[in-house]
């Protein structure tokens, strides 16, 4: 018995998505159904691809795959081996092409759009009306920075979609830029959605493509929500009687801000609305927190220690 690849079959690479395996299956399978192509070998083709996607659609079928190959997905695995839920049984395919077409068109003609009679199509019992589904979004990472995502940009993206040709049977390839107005004070996890901007397809609605917003380190600053964290390494005799902190803004600007307080491993310095825009109202901001990492010193003479003693003798 020939061994198959699955994912060969739908051709699709070893790290694609649920999507992936349905926009393949959906693409292959109105290919080669028996109906529309007659060519020698379309029947098997059609054969081998219901049973590709009733194993790589099936998490636990492909789990199972993946870890031991066709040999182990159908001759079965050993017990222990499926103690996390992996298909531990013997896998076969029950043979029935049309009846994985079937229940993934959800029992309905997919090929409704092709055709302007109105005779019903015969094949394995499938309707005339057409019910189409939206393939599931595609999630892209947007990476900025936090000088972006403080000031606000402009990003053009470009896209390669699969589009129908005018002939309403064939397709091709063309590249899209979608452009994003990045504003101020947006966070990490925002979503910016491009409805219907994924592959077309004759029996399906494009997927919406969405972006989600991934901020970049700085070597200054960490954002905690709409504040901005500035640590700042000073001494102990820093720490002990006062100094100030330069801190150069996002914008430009040099803040000095004098530390009169005794500073302690706990100190924070708050500054009022030097820290993000809020996403809601720009004109608004957060605050800068600076911190301190107090540096000690690693070991002092017999005589600093002395005058440390003196210093610190008085009454508080």
């Amino acid at each position: 018995m020939m061994s198959s690849d699955y994912y060969k079959t739908l051709e699709i690479n070893r790290n694609a998505t649920s999507a992936d395996v349905n926009q393949a299956y959906r693409r292959l399978a109105l290919k080669f159904h028996p109906s529309c192509n007659s060519e020698r070998g379309s029947a098997e083709k059609f054969c081998q691809l219901g049973e590709a996607y009733d194993v790589l659609s099936d998490p636990r079928k492909k789990a199972t795959y993946d870890k031991f190959g066709e040999e182990g997905l159908k001759g079965g695995i050993p017990p222990e081996f499926g103690s996390s839920g992996a298909w531990s049984a013997k896998y076969a395919y029950h043979g029935k092409p049309d009846k994985t077409f079937r229940q993934f068109f959800g029992g309905d003609n997919p090929f409704a759009d092709f055709y302007t009679n109105d005779a019903p199509l015969q094949f394995g019992g499938l309707h005339s009306q057409l019910v189409k589904t939206q393939d599931s979004h595609i999630e892209r990472d947007l990476h900025l920075s936090l000088d972006d995502l403080f000031h606000g940009c402009t990003k053009k993206i470009k896209i390669s979609r699969r589009v129908m040709n005018e002939d309403g049977h064939t397709s091709s390839i063309k590249d899209k830029i979608l452009t994003i107005d990045v504003k101020p004070g947006w966070k990490e996890g925002t979503r910016i959605i491009f409805s219907k901007e994924g592959d077309q397809g004759p029996n399906s609605i494009p997927a919406d493509i969405v972006f989600i917003v991934r901020q970049k380190s700085h070597p200054l600053f960490v954002r905690q929500l709409n504040d901005l964290i500035y640590k700042v390494q000073i001494s102990l005799e820093m720490a002990l009687t006062g100094f100030s902190v330069d801190v150069e803004t996002l914008d430009g600007r040099l803040l000095s801000i004098p530390i009169n307080d005794i500073v302690h491993p706990a100190y924070k310095k708050v500054v009022t609305g030097e820290g993000m825009p809020l996403a809601q109202d720009p004109s608004q901001r957060g605050n800068l927190i600076i911190t301190f990492d107090i540096q000690f010193p690693e070991k002092l003479s017999a005589e600093r220690k002395h005058l440390i003693k003196q210093a610190l003798s008085f009454k508080y």
